[in-house]
């Protein structure tokens, strides 16, 4: 087997662990979840639980998804950069290097030269929020219209926050709690739990509303349908002809262009709360005042 065969063999590999990992994914929900008549707009599917000592722990399917996504992700960069070479020479390579040098221009924008280790963490942000939003496409549950994967993901952005509040010791940053004054405190203190919170119904607002307004124009368009053409003779009269186009237009919309932005927004935020977070001035006093001190 020459070098060739092998590296598209490898592409093969590959673009099956991109696939079966979303195939599963897809085949599981046909498999568990239950018909249903009309309108149905509920939230994930609970598939079972998991005994702990305060409660139980729900495995419900947007955590099955969100797993699958990140396998499929896991494989498909293990795809973008098979064969990748000092001198670019493919078109996926020319890729790979398009979106890292848009994600570290857009961190370095954002957030400073300090925080330019922050690409990784970004572009994984991007791509994990885009492409759960983008599971809808294929029928499955999209992880963002969970309230508890989005809350799981801005309790990590919160504790990046305070890890980089606390770069000049803990004092300092309870010290913040009383600037500009005093009196401050309680609101300074609601501001810094808000922040999570606000992160979490933001992106999980708009995701899921998208859906259910999709859901309810679909439903509606289908019931107009019978109602003006149901007197068509035959099949004809039971074909809703209203509900073809309309609802594809509208998942472009709510499913596509609405599920980028709320990603971007997200990625955004995370990049302007963390880089706001670091009080720069303070830290670089800190480290001089420790160089003095060690000379």
């Amino acid at each position: 087997m020459n070098d060739k065969t092998k590296f598209r063999l490898i592409d093969i590999l590959l673009i099956i662990g991109m696939i079966l990992p979303l195939a599963a994914a897809m085949a599981v929900k046909i498999l568990f979840t239950p018909y249903e008549e009309g309108i149905a707009v509920h939230g994930a599917l609970v598939f079972f639980t998991i005994p702990m000592p305060l409660q139980e722990l729900p495995i419900a399917e947007s955590q099955i998804n969100s797993w699958m996504l990140i396998i499929s992700i896991f494989f498909f960069c293990l795809f973008m950069t098979h064969g990748t070479k000092e001198k670019a020479d493919t078109k996926r390579q020319h890729i790979c290097e398009w979106i890292v040098e848009k994600t570290d221009s857009l961190v370095g924008e954002n957030m400073g030269e300090y925080f330019k280790g922050f690409s990784p963490f970004v572009g994984a942000v991007l791509a994990l929020s885009a492409f759960s939003s983008l599971l809808s496409l294929l029928g499955l549950y999209a992880p963002t219209s969970d309230i508890n994967i989005i809350a799981g993901w801005a309790i990590l952005v919160f504790l990046l926050i305070t890890y980089y509040k606390m770069k000049c010791g803990p004092l300092h940053y309870l010290k913040s709690f009383t600037e500009p004054v005093a009196v401050m405190l309680p609101m300074n203190i609601i501001s810094e739990i808000a922040t999570p919170v606000s992160m979490t119904f933001r992106h999980y607002g708009n995701v899921m509303s998208g859906s259910i307004i999709s859901i309810l124009i679909a439903a509606a368009l289908q019931g107009l349908s019978r109602l003006l053409l149901g007197w068509l003779p035959g099949v004809l009269g039971e074909i809703p002809f209203l509900q073809i186009g309309l609802p594809a237009v509208l998942s472009v919309y709510f499913d596509v262009f609405s599920g980028m932005l709320q990603a971007f927004i997200f990625a955004m935020l995370t990049m302007m709360y963390v880089s706001s977070a670091f009080p720069a001035d303070d830290y670089a006093a800190r480290q001089a005042r420790k160089r003095k001190k060690n000379a």
